[in-house]
């Protein structure tokens, strides 16, 4: 995929979006594994299947239901992808934040990436939430590497910021709100599907990771690429080898997500709210 063809397939795949859809959202979800029922939060829901839509990678885990769902939350028009694709299935770099490009194309301007992650950091707990504060990229891939198109971005740009600061007190505000304070941590990201060795984690953590995970470090880098803001938040589904006695399976994290379905599902109805006012200020 050059970059010119996928700007052209970018902006084709937002044609075909645009045409299905009454609303223009500003602000898109990313649901990570085990988190998809906050899509059933949405009023007058459009659901399209990825399937349909032209140059989109489909979703093989379990776990992700593979399709985008528009809808109102309080009033507030929003995109929901339920599934995202990784690099562990196949998909190139580029393949894997598409789907952030087609958004862009649609207008979006404001990305929540949700996920299931590992937790390194031993004061976190199963179950908990803890919002992105800034990634370690150890996929050893770039997503915007090769021929830059001026259209998405410019050639070298800022990473100083991948996660919004203002998003991020937005995403406190909300939870103090629920009765909780939401812990900041440091996301690495893997290429997968292997979970890590105690020997990895160990190393991550002198390395200054607090969670590890397969997605959404690429993800972000596209849409600082193209001028989007970024909240993270990942979703704790297991302590990561060498902390916890078990073996690590896909199911635990399934099982985890599901409990927490509901916790996240709360945080984002009062944080997505917050988000579209800040976005309907005019600019100071």
């Amino acid at each position: 995929m050059s970059s010119h063809n996928s700007f052209d397939q970018a902006a084709e795949a937002a044609a075909y979006l645009s045409a299905r859809l009454t609303i223009r959202p500003a602000i898109a979800v990313v649901l990570g594994s085990g988190l998809g029922g906050f899509a059933a939060e949405l009023g007058q829901p459009v659901t399209i299947p990825y399937s349909e839509i032209p140059h989109f990678p489909q979703s093989t885990v379990p776990g992700h239901h593979g399709q985008l769902v528009a809808g109102t939350l309080k009033g507030v028009p929003l995109i929901v992808m339920q599934g995202r694709v990784h690099g562990y299935e196949g998909y190139s770099p580029e393949q894997v934040v598409f789907p952030v490009r087609v958004l862009r194309c649609l207008g979006i301007r404001s990305l929540v990436l949700t996920n299931a992650a590992g937790g390194i950091r031993e004061s976190l707990k199963q179950g908990q939430l803890v919002l992105l504060s800034d990634h370690i990229n150890f996929t050893g891939k770039n997503p915007v590497a090769g021929a830059n198109d001026e259209r998405f971005g410019p050639r070298f740009f800022d990473m100083s910021e991948a996660y919004s600061k203002t998003l991020r007190e937005i995403a406190q505000r909300a939870a103090q709100s629920e009765g909780y304070v939401l812990e900041e941590g440091v996301y690495l990201g893997l290429l997968g599907p292997s979970f890590e060795t105690p020997a990895e984690i160990r190393a991550f953590r002198t390395m200054g990771a607090d969670l590890v995970g397969m997605s959404t470090v690429m993800e972000t880098i596209a849409a600082r690429h193209m001028g989007i803001e970024v909240l993270g938040i990942s979703c704790v589904t297991n302590m990561a080898a060498g902390i916890q006695a078990e073996p690590l399976s896909h199911e635990e994290v399934m099982e985890t997500g599901r409990r927490v379905e509901s916790t996240i599902a709360r945080l984002l109805k009062r944080v997505i709210p917050a988000m579209a006012a800040r976005l309907d200020e005019p600019a100071k």
